[in-house]
């Protein structure tokens, strides 16, 4: 199974692990790591995660209060937000829309 990012999920990626570095040297890649584990995990069993919405799913990301938004098309997983759990919560839905 394959994976692409929305372009604005792909965009809060980027910031955040900008932040992250920001905050401390080595941060921000200890972020992408994370990350990058949370969606081995999602393409792995991509039904197992938590139902966020009727088309959506949701993985935490370990370590960091963050959370992959993704849906199930076809044979791809699409990321639809790479979101801060303690902010804008639905912010990411009119992404769905766009899909």
């Amino acid at each position: 199974m394959n994976f692409d990012f929305h372009k604005s999920a792909s965009e809060e990626l980027s910031n955040a692990v900008n932040y992250y570095e920001e905050c401390e040297p080595g941060l921000g890649n200890d972020f992408l790591e994370e990350v990058y584990a949370a969606i081995k995990r999602i393409l792995a069993y991509p039904e197992a995660w938590t139902k966020f919405s009727s088309r959506t799913r949701r993985c935490l990301v370990h370590r960091f209060p963050f959370s992959i938004i993704y849906l199930v098309k076809e044979n791809e997983i699409i990321i639809i937000a790479i979101a801060h759990s303690h902010q804008k919560p639905n912010y990411w839905k009119q992404r769905l829309s766009e899909d």
